[in-house]
């Protein structure tokens, strides 16, 4: 089969994207699929330049923006793409998870792994995707928004509301990038302002402490959830892609209730944002009360990412797992 595996991009997560995708490209080449790299940054990859793309791996800070980029007329131009079968997104937040390259491709007509326009679209902006799982009994942590261009919040409603400590992040971006604990009101401009360089709404969401989990659906299957432990901290940017900032548990060691529990609103969240082929869903679990915190339509897909380690503990391995990916697209 013809697989073009598009990574990179422009966005803050776009070394996350490149570590994903040429392990996905290594991953279906070895299943002896025809694979082509398409960076929507830059275009078509050839192979012997792959090598080039991150070749210090992913940084413990995000990356500023990348110079070039493509046009969205230019990408849909890639002769690889056109020939492609099937393309599978390795892409992280930006234009790759927000459900702009899934409608330039259904315009190509190119099937694609993931969900559809929509789908991504409604997940990346967490206070569409928050008042979906409210109004579906899918427990969310309450939340206000901060929007441009003056990013206004009445101090009183955050304080009467939600309280502090309490979590400011924007609104549609992913590995924790731009994000704040704040536990004081003098903190919150700051703040605000630190997560508006990212995006034109920043959310301000009741902050829980508790066990940070998370659980991967693959087609119609709940996968076994993940533990998070981050050593210092919370689970940020630098925890995430520090090695040995943060310990991992799969399956989670958690009552079988709970286990239940926290995989059926997964599945809820999923079918609810109008989701498909496979996705992650975060939760936190704080005295005995599941939050859930966000869905992630495009997680991270490097051999050691969570939803890879939730897929191991059912006996799929990593190449299946591209593989049954890339199935799912097909159907």
């Amino acid at each position: 089969m013809r697989i073009a595996v598009l990574l990179g991009g422009t966005s803050a997560e776009r070394e996350v994207s490149l570590a994903s995708g040429l392990g996905i490209v290594k991953a279906l080449r070895e299943r002896g699929h025809e694979v082509w790299t398409v960076d929507t940054a830059r275009g078509f990859i050839p192979t012997e330049q792959e090598g080039e793309l991150l070749p210090e791996g992913v940084h413990a800070a995000p990356p500023g923006s990348t110079a070039a980029t493509l046009s969205a007329m230019e990408l849909g131009a890639v002769p690889q793409l056109h020939q492609a079968d099937v393309a599978f997104l390795a892409l992280h937040g930006g234009a790759g998870e927000d459900g702009t390259i899934q409608a330039l491709l259904d315009l190509v007509g190119v099937p694609y792994t993931g969900s559809g326009p929509l789908g991504s679209g409604v997940a990346m902006d967490k206070d569409i995707s928050k008042r979906l799982l409210r109004d579906s009994q899918v427990p969310t942590l309450p939340w206000r928004v901060a929007r441009a261009p003056d990013f206004a919040y009445d101090p009183d409603t955050i304080e009467d509301l939600i309280g502090y400590p309490c979590i400011v992040k924007p609104s549609r971006q992913g590995s924790s990038v731009g994000m704040t604990i704040v536990t004081e009101p003098g903190m919150l401009p700051e703040a605000v302002k630190e997560a508006s360089q990212y995006d034109t709404e920043v959310m301000i969401e009741r902050f829980a402490r508790g066990r940070e989990l998370t659980v991967g659906i693959l087609g119609d299957q709940a996968l076994p959830p993940v533990e998070i432990r981050p050593k210092k901290g919370i689970y940020d940017y630098h925890s995430k892609y520090t090695p040995g900032m943060t310990e991992y548990f799969c399956p989670a060691p958690l009552e079988e209730e709970i286990t239940a529990q926290v995989q059926a609103y997964a599945l809820r969240a999923f079918r609810v944002l109008k989701l498909r082929g496979y996705a992650r869903i975060d939760f936190i679990l704080a005295k005995e009360q599941l939050w859930c915190l966000e869905a992630n339509t495009l997680p991270g897909m490097t051999a050691t990412s969570l939803l890879p380690k939730e897929a191991a503990a059912v006996g799929i391995s990593y190449p299946d797992l591209c593989e049954r990916i890339v199935q799912l697209a097909l159907r």
